[in-house]
């Protein structure tokens, strides 16, 4: 027989009294589970809040972030022998020849703001903000196929299993709102390659996985309580569920009952914060007609202007992912209308926040699994057609920072004339999270978790904060 049978009445009499306290089996397991010296920021953060841009599939950085002007003279020109031969690209099998940006007026960068940096005129929104941005150029990634490369992104690994970036800051910081979570997901379009491990907990407890929101219908799915259901009602199950979880958690003391205490209590409270907060009819004509809102649609737009709202709400980590730019043909036809639909927005959103003294404590950061190849992906070998398009390349590509932190109007690392690699300065993903937690107040060294006998990070054993873009 179980030896850790107990008393019924005496272990009812223990949860009445936790609960009594205020306390609750969630609240006194959780703080058990982690303990003071796992939770808060270990040197005095830059930023308390991130919003995560990630653009699925990979824009062309050559084509909005790195213009070279070496490109457009050598563009129909077999590529260089290093650049091809011995070398792992995704799709492209025969010698490819260089790609250089079409010489019309959209794809003409322009030197913007006082800092002078180039962005393309794809971007006009954007153009505006780029005294606040740190423009990382050379960004390096180990993984070429979307998926593993997403996962690695997020993660810190190319495999299923691992904490995402925002699950390991919501593990290191908490969330300074007990009727939100700490980290909320969006995805406009199709999801990530990667599926939600791009915004799991891996192996750390699931309370800190991403929460995804829905700007249509249902915000949060099964949150709402079915006919019948009053809040009453509601309120006795969850605490009637909260004893029996605390009988089991006294028998066997698993940390994932604690957690599902936790998230009972918090979708109890989530049904009276998320409505309000994802009514954005709320908002004026004025903030409407800036990000080009549409209450009641789903769209980017409405996503960027929602995660203003949740930062201003105190979540921790929020995570927008946008699908539809994985352009390996006719990549100058459909870049345009990529850009067309987040330009507007995420310059709203920087503008915003920064109109509302929210851009000083809250990292925006856009990104992407990995960049585009400076030769062309053609249908028909080795020539160029109207339709081509850029292949997969991880040895160099953008990723921008703006806000909590950073030094704007700032261009860390320069690739070659021809865009394909790192000439001054190379980064790598492991540096860029590196930077990402140091701004939040945490030591990438220094946040970890024991899983399977082993300390583990984010950055693994790799990893240096980018201080040229840190204010």
């Amino acid at each position: 027989m179980h030896e850790l049978r107990r008393d019924l009445g005496k272990t009812l009499s223990r949860r009445a009294l936790l609960q009594g306290t205020g306390a609750g089996i969630g609240a006194a397991a959780l703080a058990h589970l982690f303990g003071d010296k796992e939770r808060g920021p270990h040197h005095t953060p830059h930023a308390r809040n991130v919003i995560y841009l990630h653009m699925i599939g990979a824009p062309s950085h050559l084509d909005l972030f790195d213009y070279k002007p070496e490109l457009q003279k050598r563009e129909g020109r077999k590529c260089p022998d290093e650049f091809f031969v011995g070398k792992q690209l995704a799709f492209i099998r025969t010698h490819p020849r260089l790609l250089g940006s079409p010489k019309t007026a959209p794809f003409r960068f322009r030197r913007c703001g006082e800092s002078g940096m180039e962005i393309s005129n794809l971007l006009p929104h954007l153009q505006t903000c780029v005294d606040d941005i740190a423009l990382l150029r050379t960004i390096r990634s180990d993984e070429f196929n979307h998926g593993p490369a997403q996962m690695f992104l997020q993660t810190g690994f190319g495999r299923f299993g691992r904490p995402s970036l925002g699950a390991w800051s919501s593990y290191g910081l908490g969330s300074p709102n007990q009727d939100l979570p700490a980290f909320v997901a969006m995805v406009t379009g199709t999801y990530p390659g990667a599926g939600n491990s791009a915004f799991g907990s891996g192996f750390l407890p699931s309370v800190h996985q991403g929460v995804e929101f829905r700007s249509k219908g249902d915000p949060v799915l099964f949150l709402s309580d079915p006919k019948g259901i009053d809040r009453g009602t509601r309120r006795r199950m969850v605490d009637s569920v909260k004893q029996l979880n605390g009988l089991h958690f006294d028998d066997v003391g698993d940390p994932e009952i604690a957690t599902r205490v936790d998230q009972y209590e918090l979708a109890y409270r989530m049904q009276a914060s998320v409505p309000e907060l994802m009514d954005i009819s709320q908002e004026s004509a004025e903030v409407h007609a800036l990000y080009g809102t549409q209450p009641g649609r789903t769209s980017f737009a409405n996503n960027c202007l929602l995660a203003r709202r949740l930062v201003e709400r105190g979540v921790r980590f929020v995570q927008l992912f946008d699908q539809g730019w994985d352009h390996h043909g006719s990549v100058f036809s459909q870049l345009p209308g990529k850009c067309r639909q987040v330009d507007r927005p995420i310059a709203a959103l920087l503008t915003d926040l920064k109109r509302l003294g929210l851009l000083d404590d809250t990292l925006v950061v856009w990104a992407s699994e990995f960049g585009r190849t400076p030769m062309a992906q053609t249908n028909n070998g080795e020539g160029l057609d109207t339709k081509a398009g850029r292949d997969h390349h991880t040895e160099a590509y953008s990723v921008w920072l703006a806000g909590g932190g950073v030094k704007g109007g700032t261009v860390v690392g320069a690739t070659d004339e021809l865009g394909y690699a790192a000439a001054e300065d190379p980064l790598h993903v492991h540096d860029l999270n590196a930077t990402i937690l140091h701004l939040l107040g945490l030591d990438h060294e220094r946040l970890t978790f024991r899983y399977q006998g082993r300390d583990f990070r984010l950055t693994d054993v790799h990893g240096k904060v980018v201080r040229a873009a840190l204010a």
